[in-house]
């Protein structure tokens, strides 16, 4: 990235930075959302500030969302960069204040804005998606810092299942995604994305009170799912049970759907799953189509 958008201007990347009073550095308090393009287009923006918005209000950091200046901000920051199609992450940080705890609300947050190229395996021909393999970590999901899970600066327990992941060879040697459970030992989420699976037709998720990320393209994927007339539910449910589904796949608003072909245990067990998801007809190449509609690239 050459250039950076730093509260709404074209910053050359070894000039873009932030004072260190800013409490997003010092406490962690701030929020992102991380989307891409299709066509250039920002992808369920809408959705990305709302809860962005929803989020900073709960934090007391002011957020005013403007999608039409946001988006023009965006395609300046493409242009600068030589990019037709992006990977976008916007920050919004609590801003600079007086070291301690504060007592009331934020008056000054900045505001970063991220575009790099969309990882190669995303950018691929239309109708084909990445294959991934599934971990299981013994780091467990923390538990939300307030009533609902934030996407906030304050991201140790993800950098910390990445660290463990890193100590499997097999999962780094299929790019494997990291699943975590809560600490009652249900499935709780990947790293980086929400899980789904399928049995007998039926759609199932974990359910928010598991305390992960109420997912954008989680809760697209769920209206898809309705739509279509496919059962849904959002439960609790064990890593055993995956080992029983006839699909599994991940979702982020990067990588879309991602199908799930292997399973694999800290222990080096390892589970092969069927290619029910490659089938005519299937609920995974049924919603990755839907999807695909929605973003207007099929």
């Amino acid at each position: 990235m050459k250039y950076i958008g730093v509260n709404g201007v074209l910053t050359e990347a070894a000039d873009a930075v932030i004072h260190v009073s800013d409490h997003g550095f010092l406490y962690g308090m701030g929020l992102f959302e991380t989307f891409r393009t299709y066509k250039g287009v920002p992808f369920l923006l809408d959705r990305h500030l709302h809860r962005l918005a929803e989020g900073c209000q709960m934090l007391g950091i002011p957020f005013q969302p403007d999608k039409n200046q946001l988006t023009a901000h965006i395609h300046s920051l493409m242009a600068a960069n030589g990019l037709n199609e992006a990977y976008i992450r916007y920050t919004v940080s609590a801003g600079e204040e007086v070291l301690g705890l504060p007592s009331g609300d934020y008056t000054r947050p900045n505001h970063i804005l991220f575009a790099k190229p969309l990882p190669a395996t995303h950018i691929e021909a239309v109708g084909t998606t990445a294959i991934s393999a599934l971990q299981l970590l013994r780091t467990p999901r923390n538990t939300p810092e307030g009533e609902i899970r934030l996407k906030s600066l304050h991201y140790m327990n993800n950098i910390l299942a990445k660290r463990e992941l890193q100590q499997y060879a097999t999962a780094v040697q299929h790019k494997a995604e990291g699943m975590m459970l809560t600490a009652d030992g249900f499935l709780a989420e990947g790293m980086v994305s929400n899980l789904f699976f399928v049995r007998n037709g039926t759609l199932y998720t974990p359910d928010l009170s598991t305390g992960i990320l109420s997912g954008i393209t989680r809760g697209l994927i769920l209206e898809l799912a309705q739509a279509r007339g496919v059962r849904c539910e959002q439960g609790l449910y064990h890593w055993d049970e995956l080992r029983l589904a006839d699909e599994i796949f991940m979702t982020n608003s990067i990588q879309e759907i991602r199908p799930v072909s292997l399973l694999l245990e800290p222990d080096g067990t390892t589970h092969q799953l069927s290619d029910a998801w490659t089938q005519a007809g299937s609920i995974t190449a049924l919603l990755l189509h839907d999807y695909r509609e929605k973003a207007g690239i099929n």
